[in-house]
């Protein structure tokens, strides 16, 4: 597909990503939302819920998302039994 401006171009990009960046919005606010829900299981001991705390820690990260390490600590510390 040719263009004939840069304007034309332009539109034509933004109407194809567009769609992709609501869509990464609506994955990180979910993943912030199973973030701020996450607590330590009874059975579960404190690795395994690092790791589980982890893995969505890292899927936020792969959306560009900034977590501070800071962040990710307080949560641990608040959200054990």
């Amino acid at each position: 597909m040719a263009c004939e401006t840069a304007k034309e171009a332009w539109d034509i990009l933004q109407e194809a990503f567009q769609e992709n960046e609501r869509t990464r919005q609506m994955q990180v606010l979910n993943l912030r939302r199973e973030f701020e829900m996450l607590r330590m299981k009874e059975a579960e001991t404190i690795k395994e819920y690092f790791d589980r705390l982890l893995v969505v820690v890292n899927k936020i990260r792969l959306l560009c998302e900034y977590l501070p390490n800071r962040r990710i600590i307080e949560k641990v510390l608040v959200s054990l039994p």
